[in-house]
């Protein structure tokens, strides 16, 4: 989750086929809440001034430095302090449970590896394919896709993509995000149409010219109050170990991750934003589509933890998921972490480890704000997202199979 930028109204004219969307609905007044942040005992220190609202943790965006370590990295080896997940320490041996793994990680009945979609520029693409519903239905394979960004694709990632039929891409990221790594990658659309929609502070929908092309919608999820993301490159790129540890010492990275989690369901903005992914994926002929943020972690996390919960698919299943991130970019992680250090970037690179990574606390604050507020998670699908039955039902058709 990225901030606002400073001057973050578009500076790309708008193309014929680039334009405004003009359906953003506003969530009902009644269940806007303000913003709160993590308990007391997990708040930055006071010297620590920035807000825990508005932060999306992207190993390839937080410093310029090490934008060339994004690239192509096999994740084939946890970071040695990596959490097991539910169904992970399921597949271990009893006294093996906290420690290296011995066997394939296996979400939804099948190998983790499976549901890599094998980009070598977006090391976190994936299909949401496979899990079961409490009703005994399976989600589809090839309609629901889940990434982190498409700005690094290589041309053999460009030609997986066509492979895939995608009708509909969703880019949550920010408009300081865009500005740091760049526009998508997108075949078949023009590329300066994508770079304009891109770099709007506001929804912009980009249209194929045939009707069996792509469809890029950029619905930015960011704050329009905190720029976090500056602070926390800053606080990397001028190499001050003291500065660092006042953001992110002391519980103040975790805090920032939960009490950004928490933001997604107190806004009103935000949730307006993921209720939207949910509608195009409920669109007659809106499947296959693939919807990222940066990382595909957080933004892209929270919005596949919804959408599996909407159609059914149980809790334990939506946390495993959530947490193959881990998988996925763990090699890019632990290499980051070793060029903090030897780079001088970093006196202590553990403190950036919690932004890093998906945790089950960060899930958990999400789902108990929704609690919080709502007296229950079909409630909030319907008062809090503003999803009535049809988008239920859509979602049902266009993504289950008996």
């Amino acid at each position: 989750m990225w901030p606002r930028w400073p001057g973050s109204p578009s500076s790309s004219p708008q193309t014929a086929r680039s334009r405004r969307d003009p359906g953003t609905a506003t969530a009902p007044a009644s269940v806007e809440r303000p913003f709160r942040c993590a308990p007391p005992r997990s708040r930055p220190p006071a010297t620590a001034r920035w807000p825990t609202a508005a932060l999306s943790a992207c190993p390839a965006a937080v410093s310029r430095e090490t934008t060339a370590e994004h690239q192509c990295v096999s994740p084939e080896q946890p970071h040695p302090g990596r959490r097991t997940s539910v169904t992970e320490r399921q597949q271990l041996p009893a006294d093996a449970a906290t420690g290296a793994r011995t066997a394939p990680v296996t979400v939804g009945e099948q190998p983790a590896a499976a549901r890599s979609l094998g980009l070598s520029g977006a090391l976190n693409a994936r299909d949401l394919g496979g899990y079961r519903t409490a009703d005994g239905r399976t989600l589809r394979h090839g309609t629901a896709l889940r990434s982190d960004a498409l700005h690094r694709l290589s041309a053999q990632d460009l030609d997986t993509l066509r492979t895939l039929g995608l009708r509909q891409i969703v880019d949550l990221r920010g408009l300081a995000e865009v500005r740091e790594n760049g526009p998508d990658r997108i075949p078949g659309l023009p590329v300066a149409e994508i770079d304009a929609a891109e770099h709007s502070a506001t929804p912009m929908t980009v249209t194929p010219d045939t009707p069996d092309g792509v469809t890029l919608h950029h619905l930015p999820v960011h704050s329009d109050a905190f720029d976090i993301h500056v602070a926390l490159r800053e606080a990397l790129a001028g190499r001050d170990s003291t500065s660092q540890r006042a953001l992110l010492g002391n519980g103040g990275g975790e805090a920032i991750m939960t009490g950004l989690y928490r933001w997604f369901v107190t806004d009103a903005g935000a949730r307006d934003r993921f209720a939207r992914v949910l509608r195009l994926l409920a669109r007659p002929g809106g499947t296959p589509l693939l919807f990222h943020c940066t990382a595909g972690k957080d933004r892209t996390g929270w919005t596949a933890a919804l959408l599996l919960t909407a159609l059914g698919v149980d809790r334990d299943t939506v946390f495993d998921d959530y947490l193959l991130t881990n998988e996925r970019h763990a090699a890019l992680v632990d290499r980051l972490m070793d060029g903090f250090g030897t780079r001088g970037i970093m006196a202590e690179p553990e403190l950036i480890l919690p932004v890093y990574r998906a945790e089950p606390a960060y899930l958990a604050a999400a789902f108990a704000e929704v609690e919080s507020g709502w007296p229950s998670l079909d409630a909030f699908l319907t008062d809090g997202l503003g999803l009535d039955d049809s988008v239920r039902r859509g979602l049902r058709a266009n993504l289950l199979a008996d």
